[in-house]
């Protein structure tokens, strides 16, 4: 952070700033019809003092040693925008006229594509989880860098903001600073009554620093934050007193203005009032004539290449959750610090990575029952050149964080998610932990992948082949073991020769009756049937679909050919694997008989194998169906 007498030199001309960008912030929102002007004009000051004072600049952007600057409440972007725009950042004018607007890049939440932000936000509550992992990586690189997240007094209220404080400071987040708009106001009404939260008691009970500050008072602001800065024991939130509104008196302490624009009457009287540029008839009679927007190219840092060691060849049957965590503890010894970090959300020993814990206890974060933050914060971490693991049950790290998760997509994250107990193969812990619908829900994060092995030696290969993969991925294990898949030889299908490439479609076993597509623990659930089918002379065809987003079409047309197609899943039906061969299907015409077999309600408990015969997902069933559909 600049020092002292920067800033001394500095604090006229931020107040002058400080008046264009309230003007800046009810310009473009007012042409735009719609935004956040209130909530943005009690923000602004936070802004101006951090991005004046913190080592960051338009210059030093991509500096793996600059400062990072969160913004939690993502809809005071016309704030941030101004603040950024008026540093140099980026250019005003257009931004004044391409505020929310179609082919502009400043949409109406932030977006981190901008230069200057960090991170994309918009869904409150998840700016202090993304904050502990850049101060992780700060940590992690040993980069010494500051992380300060600004937020809002409204999302305080939610839960995930209690776990990032939590795990603030037990991983000793020295680095992090809080800043929050307390300006007293949320778009119901005041925050006090809307709910209530005891926002500098919770901090204080968390463990953390608690500074309070007129917000709106330069030399305050950037005191509470040198001191934050030189306490090297703890992290620090500083709540900062704000007015809604502040500037123009008929905005002020009004939740009217939350998230509503000022009309081109109202903007005009703001003007006057805050004694700036009025501008606006000539931006409103232009603010469709520019078409086109500086494009901004983001440089992250790559994920890092590491060594995956040499695959193993598994001859009995044995828990894919197990071979995850021999491959993790293999490359935790091969790999150096700097470049791998794995989460955990208590459930170390069901997920298999206690080895890695042991080997490598300084990489290893045990986050508790913090499934919220702990989506956020491996995603933000995953950007900053640290190879990224979360481990957990299905219905946590898929179901529970789904939106954390649509979150990490549209910032371009590169968090490996290991996802075990899926399906009725849960078992007896029953329908809560059964996880029956994690393709349906990843089906609609466009940057996620989806791998789901058919036994442990496919597991090998493909956790060592995504390790070292760009972007979102999730690796779908089973909860019980799983016997090796084998060819009709009974040689080890997935052998040393075998490599996993994303999309690839395995065949297992030849037959022009009918074609089953299957994946993970049903394949071999699949191959007892075949056998059986084999004996009363019916040719199945069997086709392992480990990547089911990403299905070769030419295969299902070409197994169109034998005039009966099925799908087969511990998933329900209508949104997995059977639900998009069946668009598949549809989309080309193609002229089949066509049956999806998978999940159609909730399961009971019990072991996988009863569970499997009274849904009607065994083997048995399974031939039984076919003998009966070719009959057809």
């Amino acid at each position: 952070m600049k020092g002292v007498s920067y800033f001394n030199k500095k604090i006229e001309e931020l107040k002058r700033l400080s008046r264009i960008c309230r003007g800046d912030i009810i310009k473009m929102t007012t042409i735009a019809g719609s935004g956040h002007p209130a909530g943005s004009m009690s923000s602004i000051d936070i802004y101006l003092t951090l991005f004046t004072f913190a080592n960051i600049t338009p210059e030093n952007i991509d500096d793996p040693r600059r400062d990072r600057i969160i913004v939690s409440h993502g809809h005071t972007s016309p704030a941030l925008y101004s603040c950024l725009a008026r540093l140099g950042f980026i250019d005003i004018a257009e931004l004044l006229v391409g505020f929310r607007k179609i082919n502009s890049p400043f949409e109406g939440h932030i977006e981190r594509n901008i230069p200057g932000v960090e991170w994309s936000t918009g869904n409150l509550g998840q700016g202090l989880s993304a904050g502990c992992g850049f101060a992780l990586a700060s940590k992690l690189h040993k980069t010494n860098y500051d992380t300060f997240v600004v937020m809002s007094d409204a999302e305080q209220a939610k839960g995930q903001v209690g776990e990032a404080r939590r795990f603030a400071r037990k991983f000793g987040l020295n680095n992090l600073t809080v800043i929050i708009d307390n300006n007293h106001f949320q778009i119901s009404g005041r925050t006090e009554e809307v709910m209530p939260v005891r926002i500098k008691e919770n901090y204080i009970a968390d463990g953390w620093e608690v500074l309070e500050v007129d917000g709106h008072d330069f030399q305050s602001l950037y005191s509470a934050i040198k001191k934050a800065l030189g306490d090297q024991e703890n992290p620090y939130a500083i709540i900062a007193r704000t007015v809604m509104g502040c500037g123009v008196s008929f905005m002020e302490n009004k939740a009217d203005f939350h998230g509503k624009a000022a009309t081109p009457e109202e903007c005009k009287r703001a003007l006057k009032e805050l004694g700036v540029e009025d501008d606006l008839e000539e931006l409103l009679r232009n603010k469709d004539s520019k078409k086109s927007f500086t494009k901004f190219n983001r440089k992250d840092p790559p994920q890092p290449l590491i060594k995956t060691g040499t695959p193993k060849i598994y001859e009995e049957t044995t828990h894919p959750r197990a071979v995850f965590g021999n491959v993790l503890a293999e490359i935790a010894e091969m790999n150096p610090q700097d470049k791998i970090a794995v989460f955990d959300c208590d459930l170390a020993g069901s997920v298999k990575v206690t080895k890695f814990a042991e080997i490598k206890p300084t990489n290893f974060f045990e986050a508790g029952v913090s499934e919220h933050t702990t989506a956020t914060t491996a995603g933000a971490l995953s950007i900053n050149g640290i190879l990224t693991l979360w481990a957990d049950f299905g219905v946590f790290n898929i179901d529970e964080v789904y939106n954390q998760l649509r979150l990490n997509d549209i910032n371009n994250t590169n968090l490996k998610i290991i996802a075990t107990h899926l399906g009725y193969n849960v078992g007896p812990d029953g329908k809560t932990h059964h996880c029956i619908d994690y393709i349906g829900l990843l089906r609609n994060l466009f940057g996620f992948k989806l791998v789901i092995p058919a036994d442990p030696n496919q597991t090998d290969r493909i956790i060592r082949y995504v390790l070292n993969q760009t972007g979102n991925y999730v690796i779908a294990l089973t909860r019980s073991k799983l016997p090796i898949i084998r060819n009709e030889s009974g040689k080890v299908f997935f052998d040393k020769d075998y490599k996993f490439t994303y999309g690839k479609i395995d065949l297992i076993r030849e037959g022009n009756d009918c074609v089953l597509f299957t994946m993970g623990a049903m394949v071999n659930q699949a191959l007892s049937a075949w056998q059986a089918l084999k004996k009363d002379g019916i040719g199945m065809r069997i086709y392992n679909i480990s990547s089911p987003l990403h299905i070769d079409r030419e295969i299902i047309t070409d197994a169109a050919a034998t005039g009966c197609i099925i799908t087969y899943e511990d998933h329900i039906a209508r949104t997995g694997l059977g639900g998009i061969i069946g668009q598949i299907i549809a989309e080309n015409k193609v002229s089949t008989n066509f049956v999806k077999l998978g999940i159609e309600n909730y399961g009971g408990s019990d072991n996988a194998g009863r569970l499997y015969r009274k849904y009607g997902l065994d083997s048995d069933s399974l031939g039984s169906f076919v003998k009966k559909m070719l009959q057809k």
